[in-house]
């Protein structure tokens, strides 16, 4: 798949601006601070229905402006599309000029992987990086998981509303017996997917980090959980409902998942060294793109957001000549050229974008 055209509206520092893509490399260079991931962010959010840095909707709405529009053109093997996301009081997005009624119904329209300098979190940073990224990859390809996910996350705010209920106001204890049946269900659900990408990515994670190390490494991947199935997360939850009722939350569930990167059997992320844990991170994400091509037929598109800036000339041009097929978009602060590339380049200055 691949994206034609970009229309944009008092989306960040920009005012209004129409630009069309190659479906192969396009380059957006320029200073910082000048709307480059802008961009990438506005496209993440067709993608997504929601942005991978703003909090807020209204963060990305232009600071002279009430409201912001962006819309995207999008081609696959099967169909053409079209993506039109309205930022105002309330979210309203269009599919094909149909407004959708969930976000469910906007994902897997478009399908992306993203690089950012900020994926060094997902080895370095808390359980919630890594587990946002399983969300992400996951929720493109299986709508039905981020439905299940919503409502797990619906069902623990109201147990653990419950839990301190029974805390402050004496509640009855035994009516949680009912929120424990619900969270189970939908725990359940979320795990089992989690569950089958974690094999996928492993599977495709070793091919890819052995040939990126000339077979000097090996990367596993192991998936922590404490939703093993539905009698033995019910159970866990009744052995601990007691520290929950005086915590005021829960203390068990998908919503603590995780999951370890051990390269030569050591953890990456204690063990691992500032290359290991770029060449982990390379790997982790080329894994999630080559799943998006087994599932749909087809590759993502890859947006790099100043990520080619750790790399030489030489391991840029290594990089790319891998990647076929797939268009590429790029933020970098120097534009530079890719032999036997189609490329469009771009300049970006205070958010007007300008072909060169």
């Amino acid at each position: 798949m691949w994206i034609k055209n970009i229309k944009i509206k008092n989306f960040r520092n920009y005012k209004k601006e129409e630009f069309y893509l190659e479906k192969n490399l396009n380059i957006f260079y320029g200073e910082n601070a000048q709307g480059k991931t802008n961009i990438i962010e506005l496209i993440f959010l067709c993608a997504m229905g929601k942005s991978f840095r703003a909090k807020k909707d209204k963060e990305m709405i232009n600071l002279e402006e009430n409201n912001s529009c962006v819309e995207i053109e999008y081609v696959k093997k099967d169909r053409e599309g079209k993506i039109n996301i309205i930022l105002e009081n309330k979210k309203i997005v269009t599919v094909n000029g149909i407004k959708i009624k969930k976000l469910s119904q906007l994902l897997g329209n478009i399908n992306v992987v993203i690089f950012t300098p900020d994926d060094i979190s997902i080895l370095k940073g808390g359980p919630i990086y890594r587990r946002r990224f399983l969300d992400i990859m996951i929720s493109q390809l299986k709508p039905n998981y981020m439905y299940n996910l919503n409502l797990y996350m619906k069902t623990l705010e109201q147990r653990n509303n419950y839990l301190r209920q029974i805390n402050k106001e004496k509640k009855d204890e035994k009516l949680l017996d009912i929120w424990d049946e619900k969270l189970v269900e939908y725990a359940i659900n979320v795990s089992n997917y989690r569950k089958e990408f974690i094999n996928k990515i492993n599977k495709n994670i070793k091919k890819v980090h052995s040939e990126i190390t000339d077979n000097k490494e090996k990367i596993e991947i192991e998936y922590k959980t404490q939703c093993i199935n539905k009698e033995e997360y019910l159970e866990l939850l009744k052995k601990t409902r007691k520290v929950d009722i005086i915590k005021g939350h829960t203390t068990k569930g998908i919503h603590r998942d995780d999951f370890e990167i051990y390269i030569n059997k050591k953890l990456v992320n204690i063990y691992g060294s500032q290359g290991q844990h770029r060449t982990a991170i390379l790997s982790l994400k080329l894994s999630e793109l080559y799943i998006i091509y087994e599932e749909i037929g087809e590759y993502p598109v890859l947006l790099l957001d100043d990520f080619m800036s750790e790399l030489d000339k030489k391991r840029k041009e290594q990089f790319l000549k891998k990647i076929k097929d797939i268009q590429v978009i790029i933020t970098c602060t120097e534009k530079f050229n890719i032999e036997n590339k189609n490329i469009l380049i771009y300049n970006v200055k205070k958010g007007k974008v300008t072909k060169e």
